[in-house]
């Protein structure tokens, strides 16, 4: 009987220690993380009549055939790295580009036949 008692408040004691230190240490994830920068995605007139997929790390920008003027994508910066991922559905070929950490001018044009994305650094 004295051991249930002692096991009792053992358990008491430790329940309390678990939630004291549950509530008052602080979270990383109740904060929200923001990032500086955005990028900006111009396709060019060359892509006009293609069937295209526009990706940004696991984002979908656009899908179908792509327009006879030029297109423009603004996006701010959501995550520490990005990729800009050009696939081309008739093919079946992507084209990966490592986008800037502090955001950029980006332009993806066709050049002999092959995608080709220059990056500008953006002037803050």
């Amino acid at each position: 009987m004295v051991f249930n008692a002692v096991l009792f408040f053992a358990v008491l004691i430790v329940t309390g220690i678990f939630l004291y230190l549950a509530f008052t240490l602080k979270r990383d994830a109740d904060k929200k993380v923001t990032y500086e920068g955005e990028y900006r995605i111009e396709l060019s007139t060359d892509f006009a009549g293609q069937d295209l997929s526009i990706y940004v790390n696991d984002s979908l920008l656009t899908d179908g055939i792509m327009p006879d003027t030029l297109t423009t994508f603004h996006l701010d910066r959501f995550a520490e790295d990005h990729v800009l991922m050009v696939v081309d559905k008739q093919t079946d070929i992507a084209t990966p580009f490592n986008l800037n950490k502090e955001g950029s001018k980006v332009t993806v044009k066709k050049q002999e036949g092959e995608t080709v994305i220059e990056e500008t650094p953006t002037q803050n």
